[in-house]
């Protein structure tokens, strides 16, 4: 993938560059069709996701949209990092186009990218303090 794509994403912008090479070369990009559940309250934590398109919203268990989230905005990051578990459900509002990290190749390039565990652990410490 070409980090470009990965540079412009919110959470990442202004990470040193060999960071964002290594994070561009371990993402993929997928397409999720509105409409369509991304993650479920609950599900291992077995990805991450960094919006590059659309919107997406935040469903509590009660089935209540408590946040949407578009271009720049990151999920996943709580059940990945911390808890293990999904603290939320994500439904695609719109079509959706996305870049995936998974936690197997988050595992294998940790010690490359310690500037991007950094920020994203701080977002979801912050996000599941709320």
């Amino acid at each position: 993938m070409d980090a470009s794509r990965v540079a412009a994403l919110e959470a990442l912008r202004d990470l040193p560059a060999k960071e964002i090479e290594t994070l561009a070369k371990a993402m993929t990009a997928i397409g999720v069709d509105g409409g369509n559940q991304v993650i479920a309250l609950d599900d291992l934590g077995t990805a991450l996701y960094f919006i590059e398109q659309g919107e997406a919203e935040i469903v509590s268990a009660d089935g209540t949209v408590v946040g949407v989230l578009g271009p720049g905005d990151t999920f996943g990051e709580i059940g990945l990092l911390l808890t293990g578990e999904r603290t939320a459900t994500v439904v695609a509002r719109t079509p959706l186009r996305l870049l995936s990290l998974s936690g197997q190749d988050f595992d294998r390039i940790r010690s490359d990218v310690p500037e991007v565990e950094r920020r994203l652990r701080a977002l979801g410490i912050d996000r599941s303090s709320h």
